[in-house]
């Protein structure tokens, strides 16, 4: 079972696709946001799917895939919590979890176009599990409790300006992770019950067809229960909420590889949750558009 949102930029519909289908969920919710997931949408869905009362879409793979999540409340990210990306970056592995943030209208659909700012020259990828929150999580005791807060996981891409990011930060992340498109999201929400072990899951990113970054989650350094659990103590989680648990290797940051430009293609993967695609559009030409 998929949770997704279909549609033009702001006018997306919320459905499920599942067996291969897809469902109207109109008559379930008006979208797939914070206020479904806290009163247990999911569970309503799902048995609306076994009693069969979900109408179907003929159309749905001709409509543009928007974000799964409608208008989350935060957008927490957390850094270097893959050991060996920590390495690549210059830095030894976090003794606890390094807590930035994105503006949530950062974030843009799975097969949306990311826009490169005016004089940007260090734009850079960075394929991440993301963890949507589907109930109030403050002062968490355990990982346990940590997982039961958890609605589901999505990918994000978690586009950053590395120029703006080190040498104008002023000691913060958030310059180089906020220009507008910087976080494509999706293509859909899979509940925690309907995914594998989120810490055993492969994901990748390819720059033009060429493969950037290849590991697993296992390689996390903090856990998808232990990040919950740690934001806890520091912030009150809501429903909706998004958390971006950080990236392996494979990021042009290290040096091994250029930095995006106008023309450029990312891909990204992760087991069990499908692939997101991107071309990167200079802010001249996407502005020509209308895009901005």
């Amino acid at each position: 079972m998929e949770f997704m949102r279909l549609g033009s930029a702001g006018k997306e519909i919320p459905v499920v696709r599942h067996e291969g289908n897809y469902y109207h969920l109109g008559d379930i919710a008006d979208d797939i946001d914070g206020p479904f997931l806290a009163r247990d949408g999911i569970s309503e869905v799902r048995q609306a799917l076994s009693e069969g009362s979900l109408n179907k879409i003929d159309n749905a793979d001709q409509l543009r895939i928007g974000p799964p999540i409608s208008q989350p409340g935060a957008l927490v990210c957390i850094g270097q919590n893959y050991a060996a990306h920590a390495a690549e970056s210059g830095d030894l592995p976090p003794e606890e979890p390094i807590i930035f943030f994105k503006h949530p209208n950062t974030i843009i659909g799975p097969f949306d176009d990311v826009i490169i700012p005016p004089g940007a020259e260090k734009v850079d990828w960075e394929v991440e599990l993301a963890i949507v929150m589907g109930s109030h999580a403050s002062y968490l005791a355990s990982h346990e409790e940590a997982l039961e807060c958890i609605a589901g996981f999505t990918i994000s891409n978690d586009v950053s300006e590395r120029d703006y990011q080190i040498a104008h930060s002023g000691g913060q992340w958030s310059k180089g992770k906020c220009c507008p498109t910087f976080n494509p999201l999706g293509p859909a929400l899979v509940p925690l019950e309907d995914l594998a072990d989120p810490q055993a899951l492969r994901l990748s990113s390819q720059v033009n067809g060429e493969v950037r970054q290849d590991s697993t989650t296992a390689d996390m350094i903090f856990s998808v229960a232990e990040i919950v659990r740690h934001l806890s103590h520091y912030m009150a989680l809501e429903p909706g909420d998004i958390i971006n648990t950080g990236t392996p290797e494979g990021v042009a940051l290290s040096g091994r590889f250029p930095y995006l430009r106008n023309g450029d293609s990312m891909t990204m993967r992760i087991e069990g949750l499908g692939e997101q695609r991107q071309k990167l559009v200079d802010y001249s030409e996407a502005f020509a558009l209308n895009a901005v």
